[in-house]
């Protein structure tokens, strides 16, 4: 089945149950190690602009520049 044959029916989904779809299609992207460089169920630290005073106006400067 492809994905265009799969769509149509998707659609006539519920909202709650496109939900369980997209949770069931994450569970197993999540568990398959080819797909993704990360490992299953690890938890890993991103860098966020939190706590990172001066961060804003070196991007608003950033964004000047690009103009």
């Amino acid at each position: 089945m492809t994905l265009t044959e799969l769509l149509p029916a998707v659609r006539k989904l519920s909202v709650s149950e496109k939900l369980k779809l997209i949770r069931i299609l994450a569970e197993e992207l999540d568990i398959k190690e080819e797909i993704s460089p990360l490992e299953p169920f690890k938890t890993y630290d991103l860098p966020t602009p939190y706590n990172s005073f001066g961060a804003g106006e070196i991007l608003m400067q950033a964004l000047k520049q690009a103009e």
